[in-house]
This record gives C-alpha cells, structure tokens and sequence, in this order.
C-alpha cells in the first residue's frame, strides 16, 4: 500500500469522525490532506522508502487566528494526537523527521510561509522567480482529502500555474546553460585533457535539461532524487530519461566521447522543436544559445526581460 493511500484511510477512519463528532464548528473552515515532504506526497514511496515517514497520518490546515483561534487550535493538536497509533498494522512515528513537522495541525498560512515564502496569491515575480521548482512541487503534490472553506484548493490552483513570463525567464536560463555545458564546453574540455570537467560538463547539461522538460509541460521539478522518477511520466519522458542516464553513468573515453555529444545534440533537436511548436522562440537553428535569447526577447514584462538571463536558474 502507498503512503498517500494509508494516510487517506486512516483520515477516514479516526480523523473525519473525530472532526464530526468533537469540531463540528470547523467543517466548514479547515482542510485536510498529505502534501508537502516526503516520497509518499508524491506517490514514490517504496519498500525501502518505509524505513522512514511511512506511518498513518495527515494534515490539518486551518485560517487564521480570527477564525480559528489559538485555544482552539490546541484542542485540534491535542485530539489529533490522540487518535490510534496503529493502522492496519503500521505504527506512527514518535520522533519528527528530519526538516520538522510533516503531519498534524498546521495553519494554511504557516504552510505556504515555510514552503514558499508567502501565501500563492501574495506571490510577486521576484517570488516566482526565486522559488526553487522542488519547493513550489512539495506545496502542490499529494492530495486535499477535504477542504470546507476551499482556501487551500485556491491557493494551490494559483500555484499550479506559474506566470507565462517567469516560465519563459526560467526557460531562457536553463535553455543557456544546457548551450554552455553541452554544445560548447562538453567537447573542449575533452580537448583540453580534463575529462573529469568533461563529465561535469554532461552532469550539467542533463540537470538542466531535466528542468527544461517540466518547464515544457507546464509542470514543477521535484527533488532532484526523485527527478528521474517523475520524468518518466512526462510525454517522451521514457527516451529522454534513457538517454539522460546514459550520459551521466558511461566513460568519456575517445570512442565514446562523440557519442555522448551527438546525443546531447539530439536532445537539444528535440527541445527546439518543443519550443516551435509551443511559439516559444523565433530562433531558426540548432543553437540553443540563440533559442535562449529568443525566449527572453518575448517576454512582455519589460522588468523580468531585462534582469539578467542566468537570474532564475
């Protein structure tokens, strides 16, 4: 069983009916859910990943102290932690997870402030801009089990959806540095005898490319373990994981070493004309440096286009 699904079950099981049957008065107001931290939001978690924060358990978002107030909210912490510790066989853990709290009572500005800075809909371009991709996924994964008032619906529906112009100011960056490490500095630090820069220079080409493929499907990168993991299910997202992997685990040896660079050129063909097709670019050639700036040049927010390229990324 995944860990998003025990959790759902345990909710339904001891938290609903304790929210029934002990704060009616906040049905109306609070959410309940598993998102944030942790393979399980994401549905990644496996056997081995049980060796931590597997366990029943979910949270509780809640308004501010004007709706809800703090003697309230101690009564909400102190009922949660009372519910069973044992689930269908499974424990909750005594001691918190590394980076604090993942389950429990939260209040929905406190989550959103520790992930991300701020509530979504405070979020300025500066914000959007300087965000990691991995926070912004950890604030929408998972699932809202219930949400009575809507509010933490809302406020990851605008995270959801990254303005046009800092998608394309994240673009044009990572587009630049996938032209820096594998179309230009990849072979001349071979060149150069300094084949361990070489495969630093390949390591960097496909980080920057896994973050292009998200920033293509309109979607945020999680953390870099799970990054492949999540590849996968993005269109074409099977071949490019292939051809990443390969990169990054063979030699840079004299057989091997055009090889490795015709399939970063590959993968730059196919970024290009994901860019075309989406009238990303105006660029009409295999220079992704060119692409970089073209996507910059469209961006209608004369402040975000003008700040430097490599800003965001």
């Amino acid at each position: 069983m995944k860990g998003l699904e025990l959790c759902e079950r345990y909710y339904e099981a001891f938290g609903a009916p304790m929210l029934r049957e002990q704060f009616p008065e906040l049905e109306g107001v609070l959410a309940a859910g598993l998102t944030g931290s942790g393979s399980e939001c994401y549905g990644y978690d496996d056997e081995i990943s049980r060796d931590h924060d597997f366990e029943p358990g979910f949270c509780l978002y809640l308004p501010g102290e004007e709706t809800v107030d703090r003697r309230t909210a101690f009564r909400l912490e102190r009922a949660y932690a009372k519910l069973p510790a044992e689930f269908e066989g499974i424990r909750r853990q005594k001691m918190r997870p590394a980076g604090g709290q993942r389950r429990g009572v939260f209040r929905t500005e406190e989550y959103f402030r520790e992930k991300i800075g701020c509530l979504p809909r405070e979020m300025t371009a500066q914000d959007w801009l300087a965000v990691p991709d991995y926070a912004l996924a950890e604030a929408v994964n998972g699932k809202i089990f219930w949400d009575g008032a809507g509010e933490i619906t809302r406020e990851r529906e605008i995270l959801r959806n990254m303005p046009e112009d800092c998608r394309r100011k994240r673009m044009a960056g990572h587009l630049l540095m996938m032209a820096q490490s594998g179309q230009y500095n990849y072979r001349r630090c071979l060149q150069h005898g300094e084949t361990g820069a070489a495969q630093l220079a390949a390591g960097q080409f496909a980080d920057h490319t896994l973050s292009m493929a998200f920033l293509l499907e309109k979607q945020y990168r999680p953390y870099y373990k799970w990054s492949f993991r999540a590849l996968r299910a993005l269109p074409g997202g099977e071949d490019l994981e292939r051809s990443l992997e390969w990169l990054l685990t063979t030699e840079n040896g004299p057989d091997i070493a055009e090889d490795k660079y015709f399939c970063m050129e590959g993968i730059a063909s196919d970024v290009i004309e994901k860019l075309q097709a989406q009238g990303l670019t105006e660029a009409a050639c295999g220079d992704l440096e060119k692409h970089a700036y073209s996507v910059n040049d469209e961006i209608a927010d004369s402040g975000i286009r003008n700040l430097n390229i490599l800003c965001c990324v």
